[in-house]
């Protein structure tokens, strides 16, 4: 396998690191000091809990604000931040990593190919996703503090530490909140919604994405080459946010126990929140417990979908769904290549895109079945926390903490093959390949 200098096997490397920090949250967060209590929280709490942030879930079996002590708050925000961080960054040198294999292997020098990131200084990586990390939550959090200190009356201190928190979960994807009902009570406030989503979707879109971005920034009067990746990402995101939106505010309209008693402003802002958190953040400003069927149906396929690659987000990623996209597209008008904007589309993308899916699907349908037979909870309920673990969202019906042992060990494996999973499966494809040395007589079975 290729390997980049001082590392050892990049996917298994990826796994090792997480699984590390996930040990190292877990004994922290059993120390007596990281309960309101200061009695140890047990093994399954601590893991449970270590293991959702780390993995910048959000899903809880304990009321965060109420049983962990500040220490313990402290110690799952910067599991958030060394989760985020490690993810990007990985993921990130992963891709980097895999796009230089492929060009050395094709001998292929295009101009995007040219304007692309590359390996070279992996420290200038690194500390440019550290850069943009720190700005934006830095931007949000002072926004988030501003507002906790003159709308809510928080002494400074405290409305510092709730804007840092908040804009530190958000940027992660990871809704965790310190509140009981997570952002319940700010249903009605903008000033707290507008900028959390748009720190969750900048979270989500992507390191190589967010180069983009800068570049297109600097260069207005330049004409700029979008790579493929990032018009799929750009494109697929704000299909998916117009696509939840419309859903969830026609599906809740009149729902009197979520959004029937705002008022059509409230509903509006609301209905975009909740078209946002699902790519793949966990925060609610509604109970999802009581919401329709439908609503929670259209969340499913949002969470799996879920944002970008080599960001916070989790789920199978915008762009592998785009791809599939362009795949049936592709199939339907009876045409052999499949291209996207000008461009033929690697035969290899294709194939783990449909590898990624097909695994992921595999795993949500195991884990549902499992669960449903070792709980009495509803098809609707056990499907939306499967998918939410495995999308590293955090959303839940409320089911979470009344799941047995054995329901929340598997949901603990959701959250670390969610958020390590689709990565290391997709770089560890792309750099085993292999060139066959000799092939059998073709023959076509019957499709459909």
């Amino acid at each position: 396998m290729h390997r980049l200098p001082g590392w050892g096997r990049p996917p298994q490397l990826t796994a090792a690191a997480f699984a590390g920090v996930v040990a190292i949250g877990t004994a922290l967060l059993a120390l007596p000091a990281a309960t309101e209590s200061g009695e140890s929280a047990g093994w399954l709490n601590a893991l449970f809990t270590a293991t959702s942030a780390a993995c910048v879930t959000g899903l809880i079996i304990v009321d965060t604000p109420a049983y962990w002590s500040t220490f313990g708050e402290i110690v799952i925000l910067v599991l958030i931040q060394v989760g985020g961080l490690g993810i990007m960054s990985l993921a990130t040198m992963l891709s980097l990593l895999v796009t230089r294999r492929v060009r050395l292997r094709q001998q292929v020098r295009t101009e995007a190919e040219t304007k692309s990131l590359t390996l070279g200084d992996v420290r200038q990586v690194v500390a440019g996703i550290v850069v943009v990390t720190a700005v934006v939550e830095g931007a949000v959090a002072v926004l988030l503090s501003a507002r906790f200190l003159l709308g809510y009356g928080e002494p400074l201190g405290r409305a510092l530490y709730l804007g840092v928190f908040h804009a530190v979960s958000a940027f992660n994807n990871a809704g965790f909140a310190l509140y009981t009902y997570n952002l319940e009570d700010f249903a009605g406030d903008p000033w707290i919604l507008l900028p959390l989503a748009f720190a969750v979707v900048f979270g989500g879109l992507g390191f190589p994405v967010w180069v983009e971005l800068w570049r297109h920034a600097r260069r207005r009067r330049e004409r700029h080459h979008w790579t493929v990746h990032a018009k799929l990402t750009l494109v697929t995101t704000a299909v998916l946010l117009v696509v939840g939106f419309v859903a969830f505010t026609a599906l809740e309209w009149h729902n009197p126990r979520t959004m029937g008693p705002l008022s059509v402003a409230g509903k509006l802002l609301n209905g975009f929140f909740q078209a946002v958190v699902p790519r793949t953040a966990g925060f609610n400003s509604l109970p999802f417990g009581e919401m329709t069927t439908q609503t929670l149906f259209v969340t499913d396929a949002l969470m799996f979908v879920g944002g970008g690659s080599a960001g916070t987000a989790g789920g199978i990623k915008v762009t592998t769904f785009a791809l599939l996209a362009f795949v049936i597209y592709t199939n339907v008008r009876g045409e052999t290549t499949v291209h996207v904007a000008n461009r033929k589309v690697a035969r290899s993308a294709i194939e783990q895109a449909i590898t990624v899916v097909t695994m992921a699907l595999g795993l949500v349908i195991v884990s549902t079945f499992c669960l449903l037979t070792m709980t009495t909870f509803t098809l609707d309920q056990i499907l939306f926390e499967v998918v939410s673990a495995f999308a590293t969202v955090g959303l839940s019906t409320g089911i979470t903490a009344d799941i047995p042992l054995a329901g929340q060990l598997i949901l603990v494996f959701l959250m670390f093959a969610g958020r390590i999973g689709p990565i290391t499966l997709a770089s560890a494809l792309a750099l085993r390949r292999h060139p066959r040395r000799f092939e059998y007589p073709e023959e076509r079975p019957i499709v459909g």
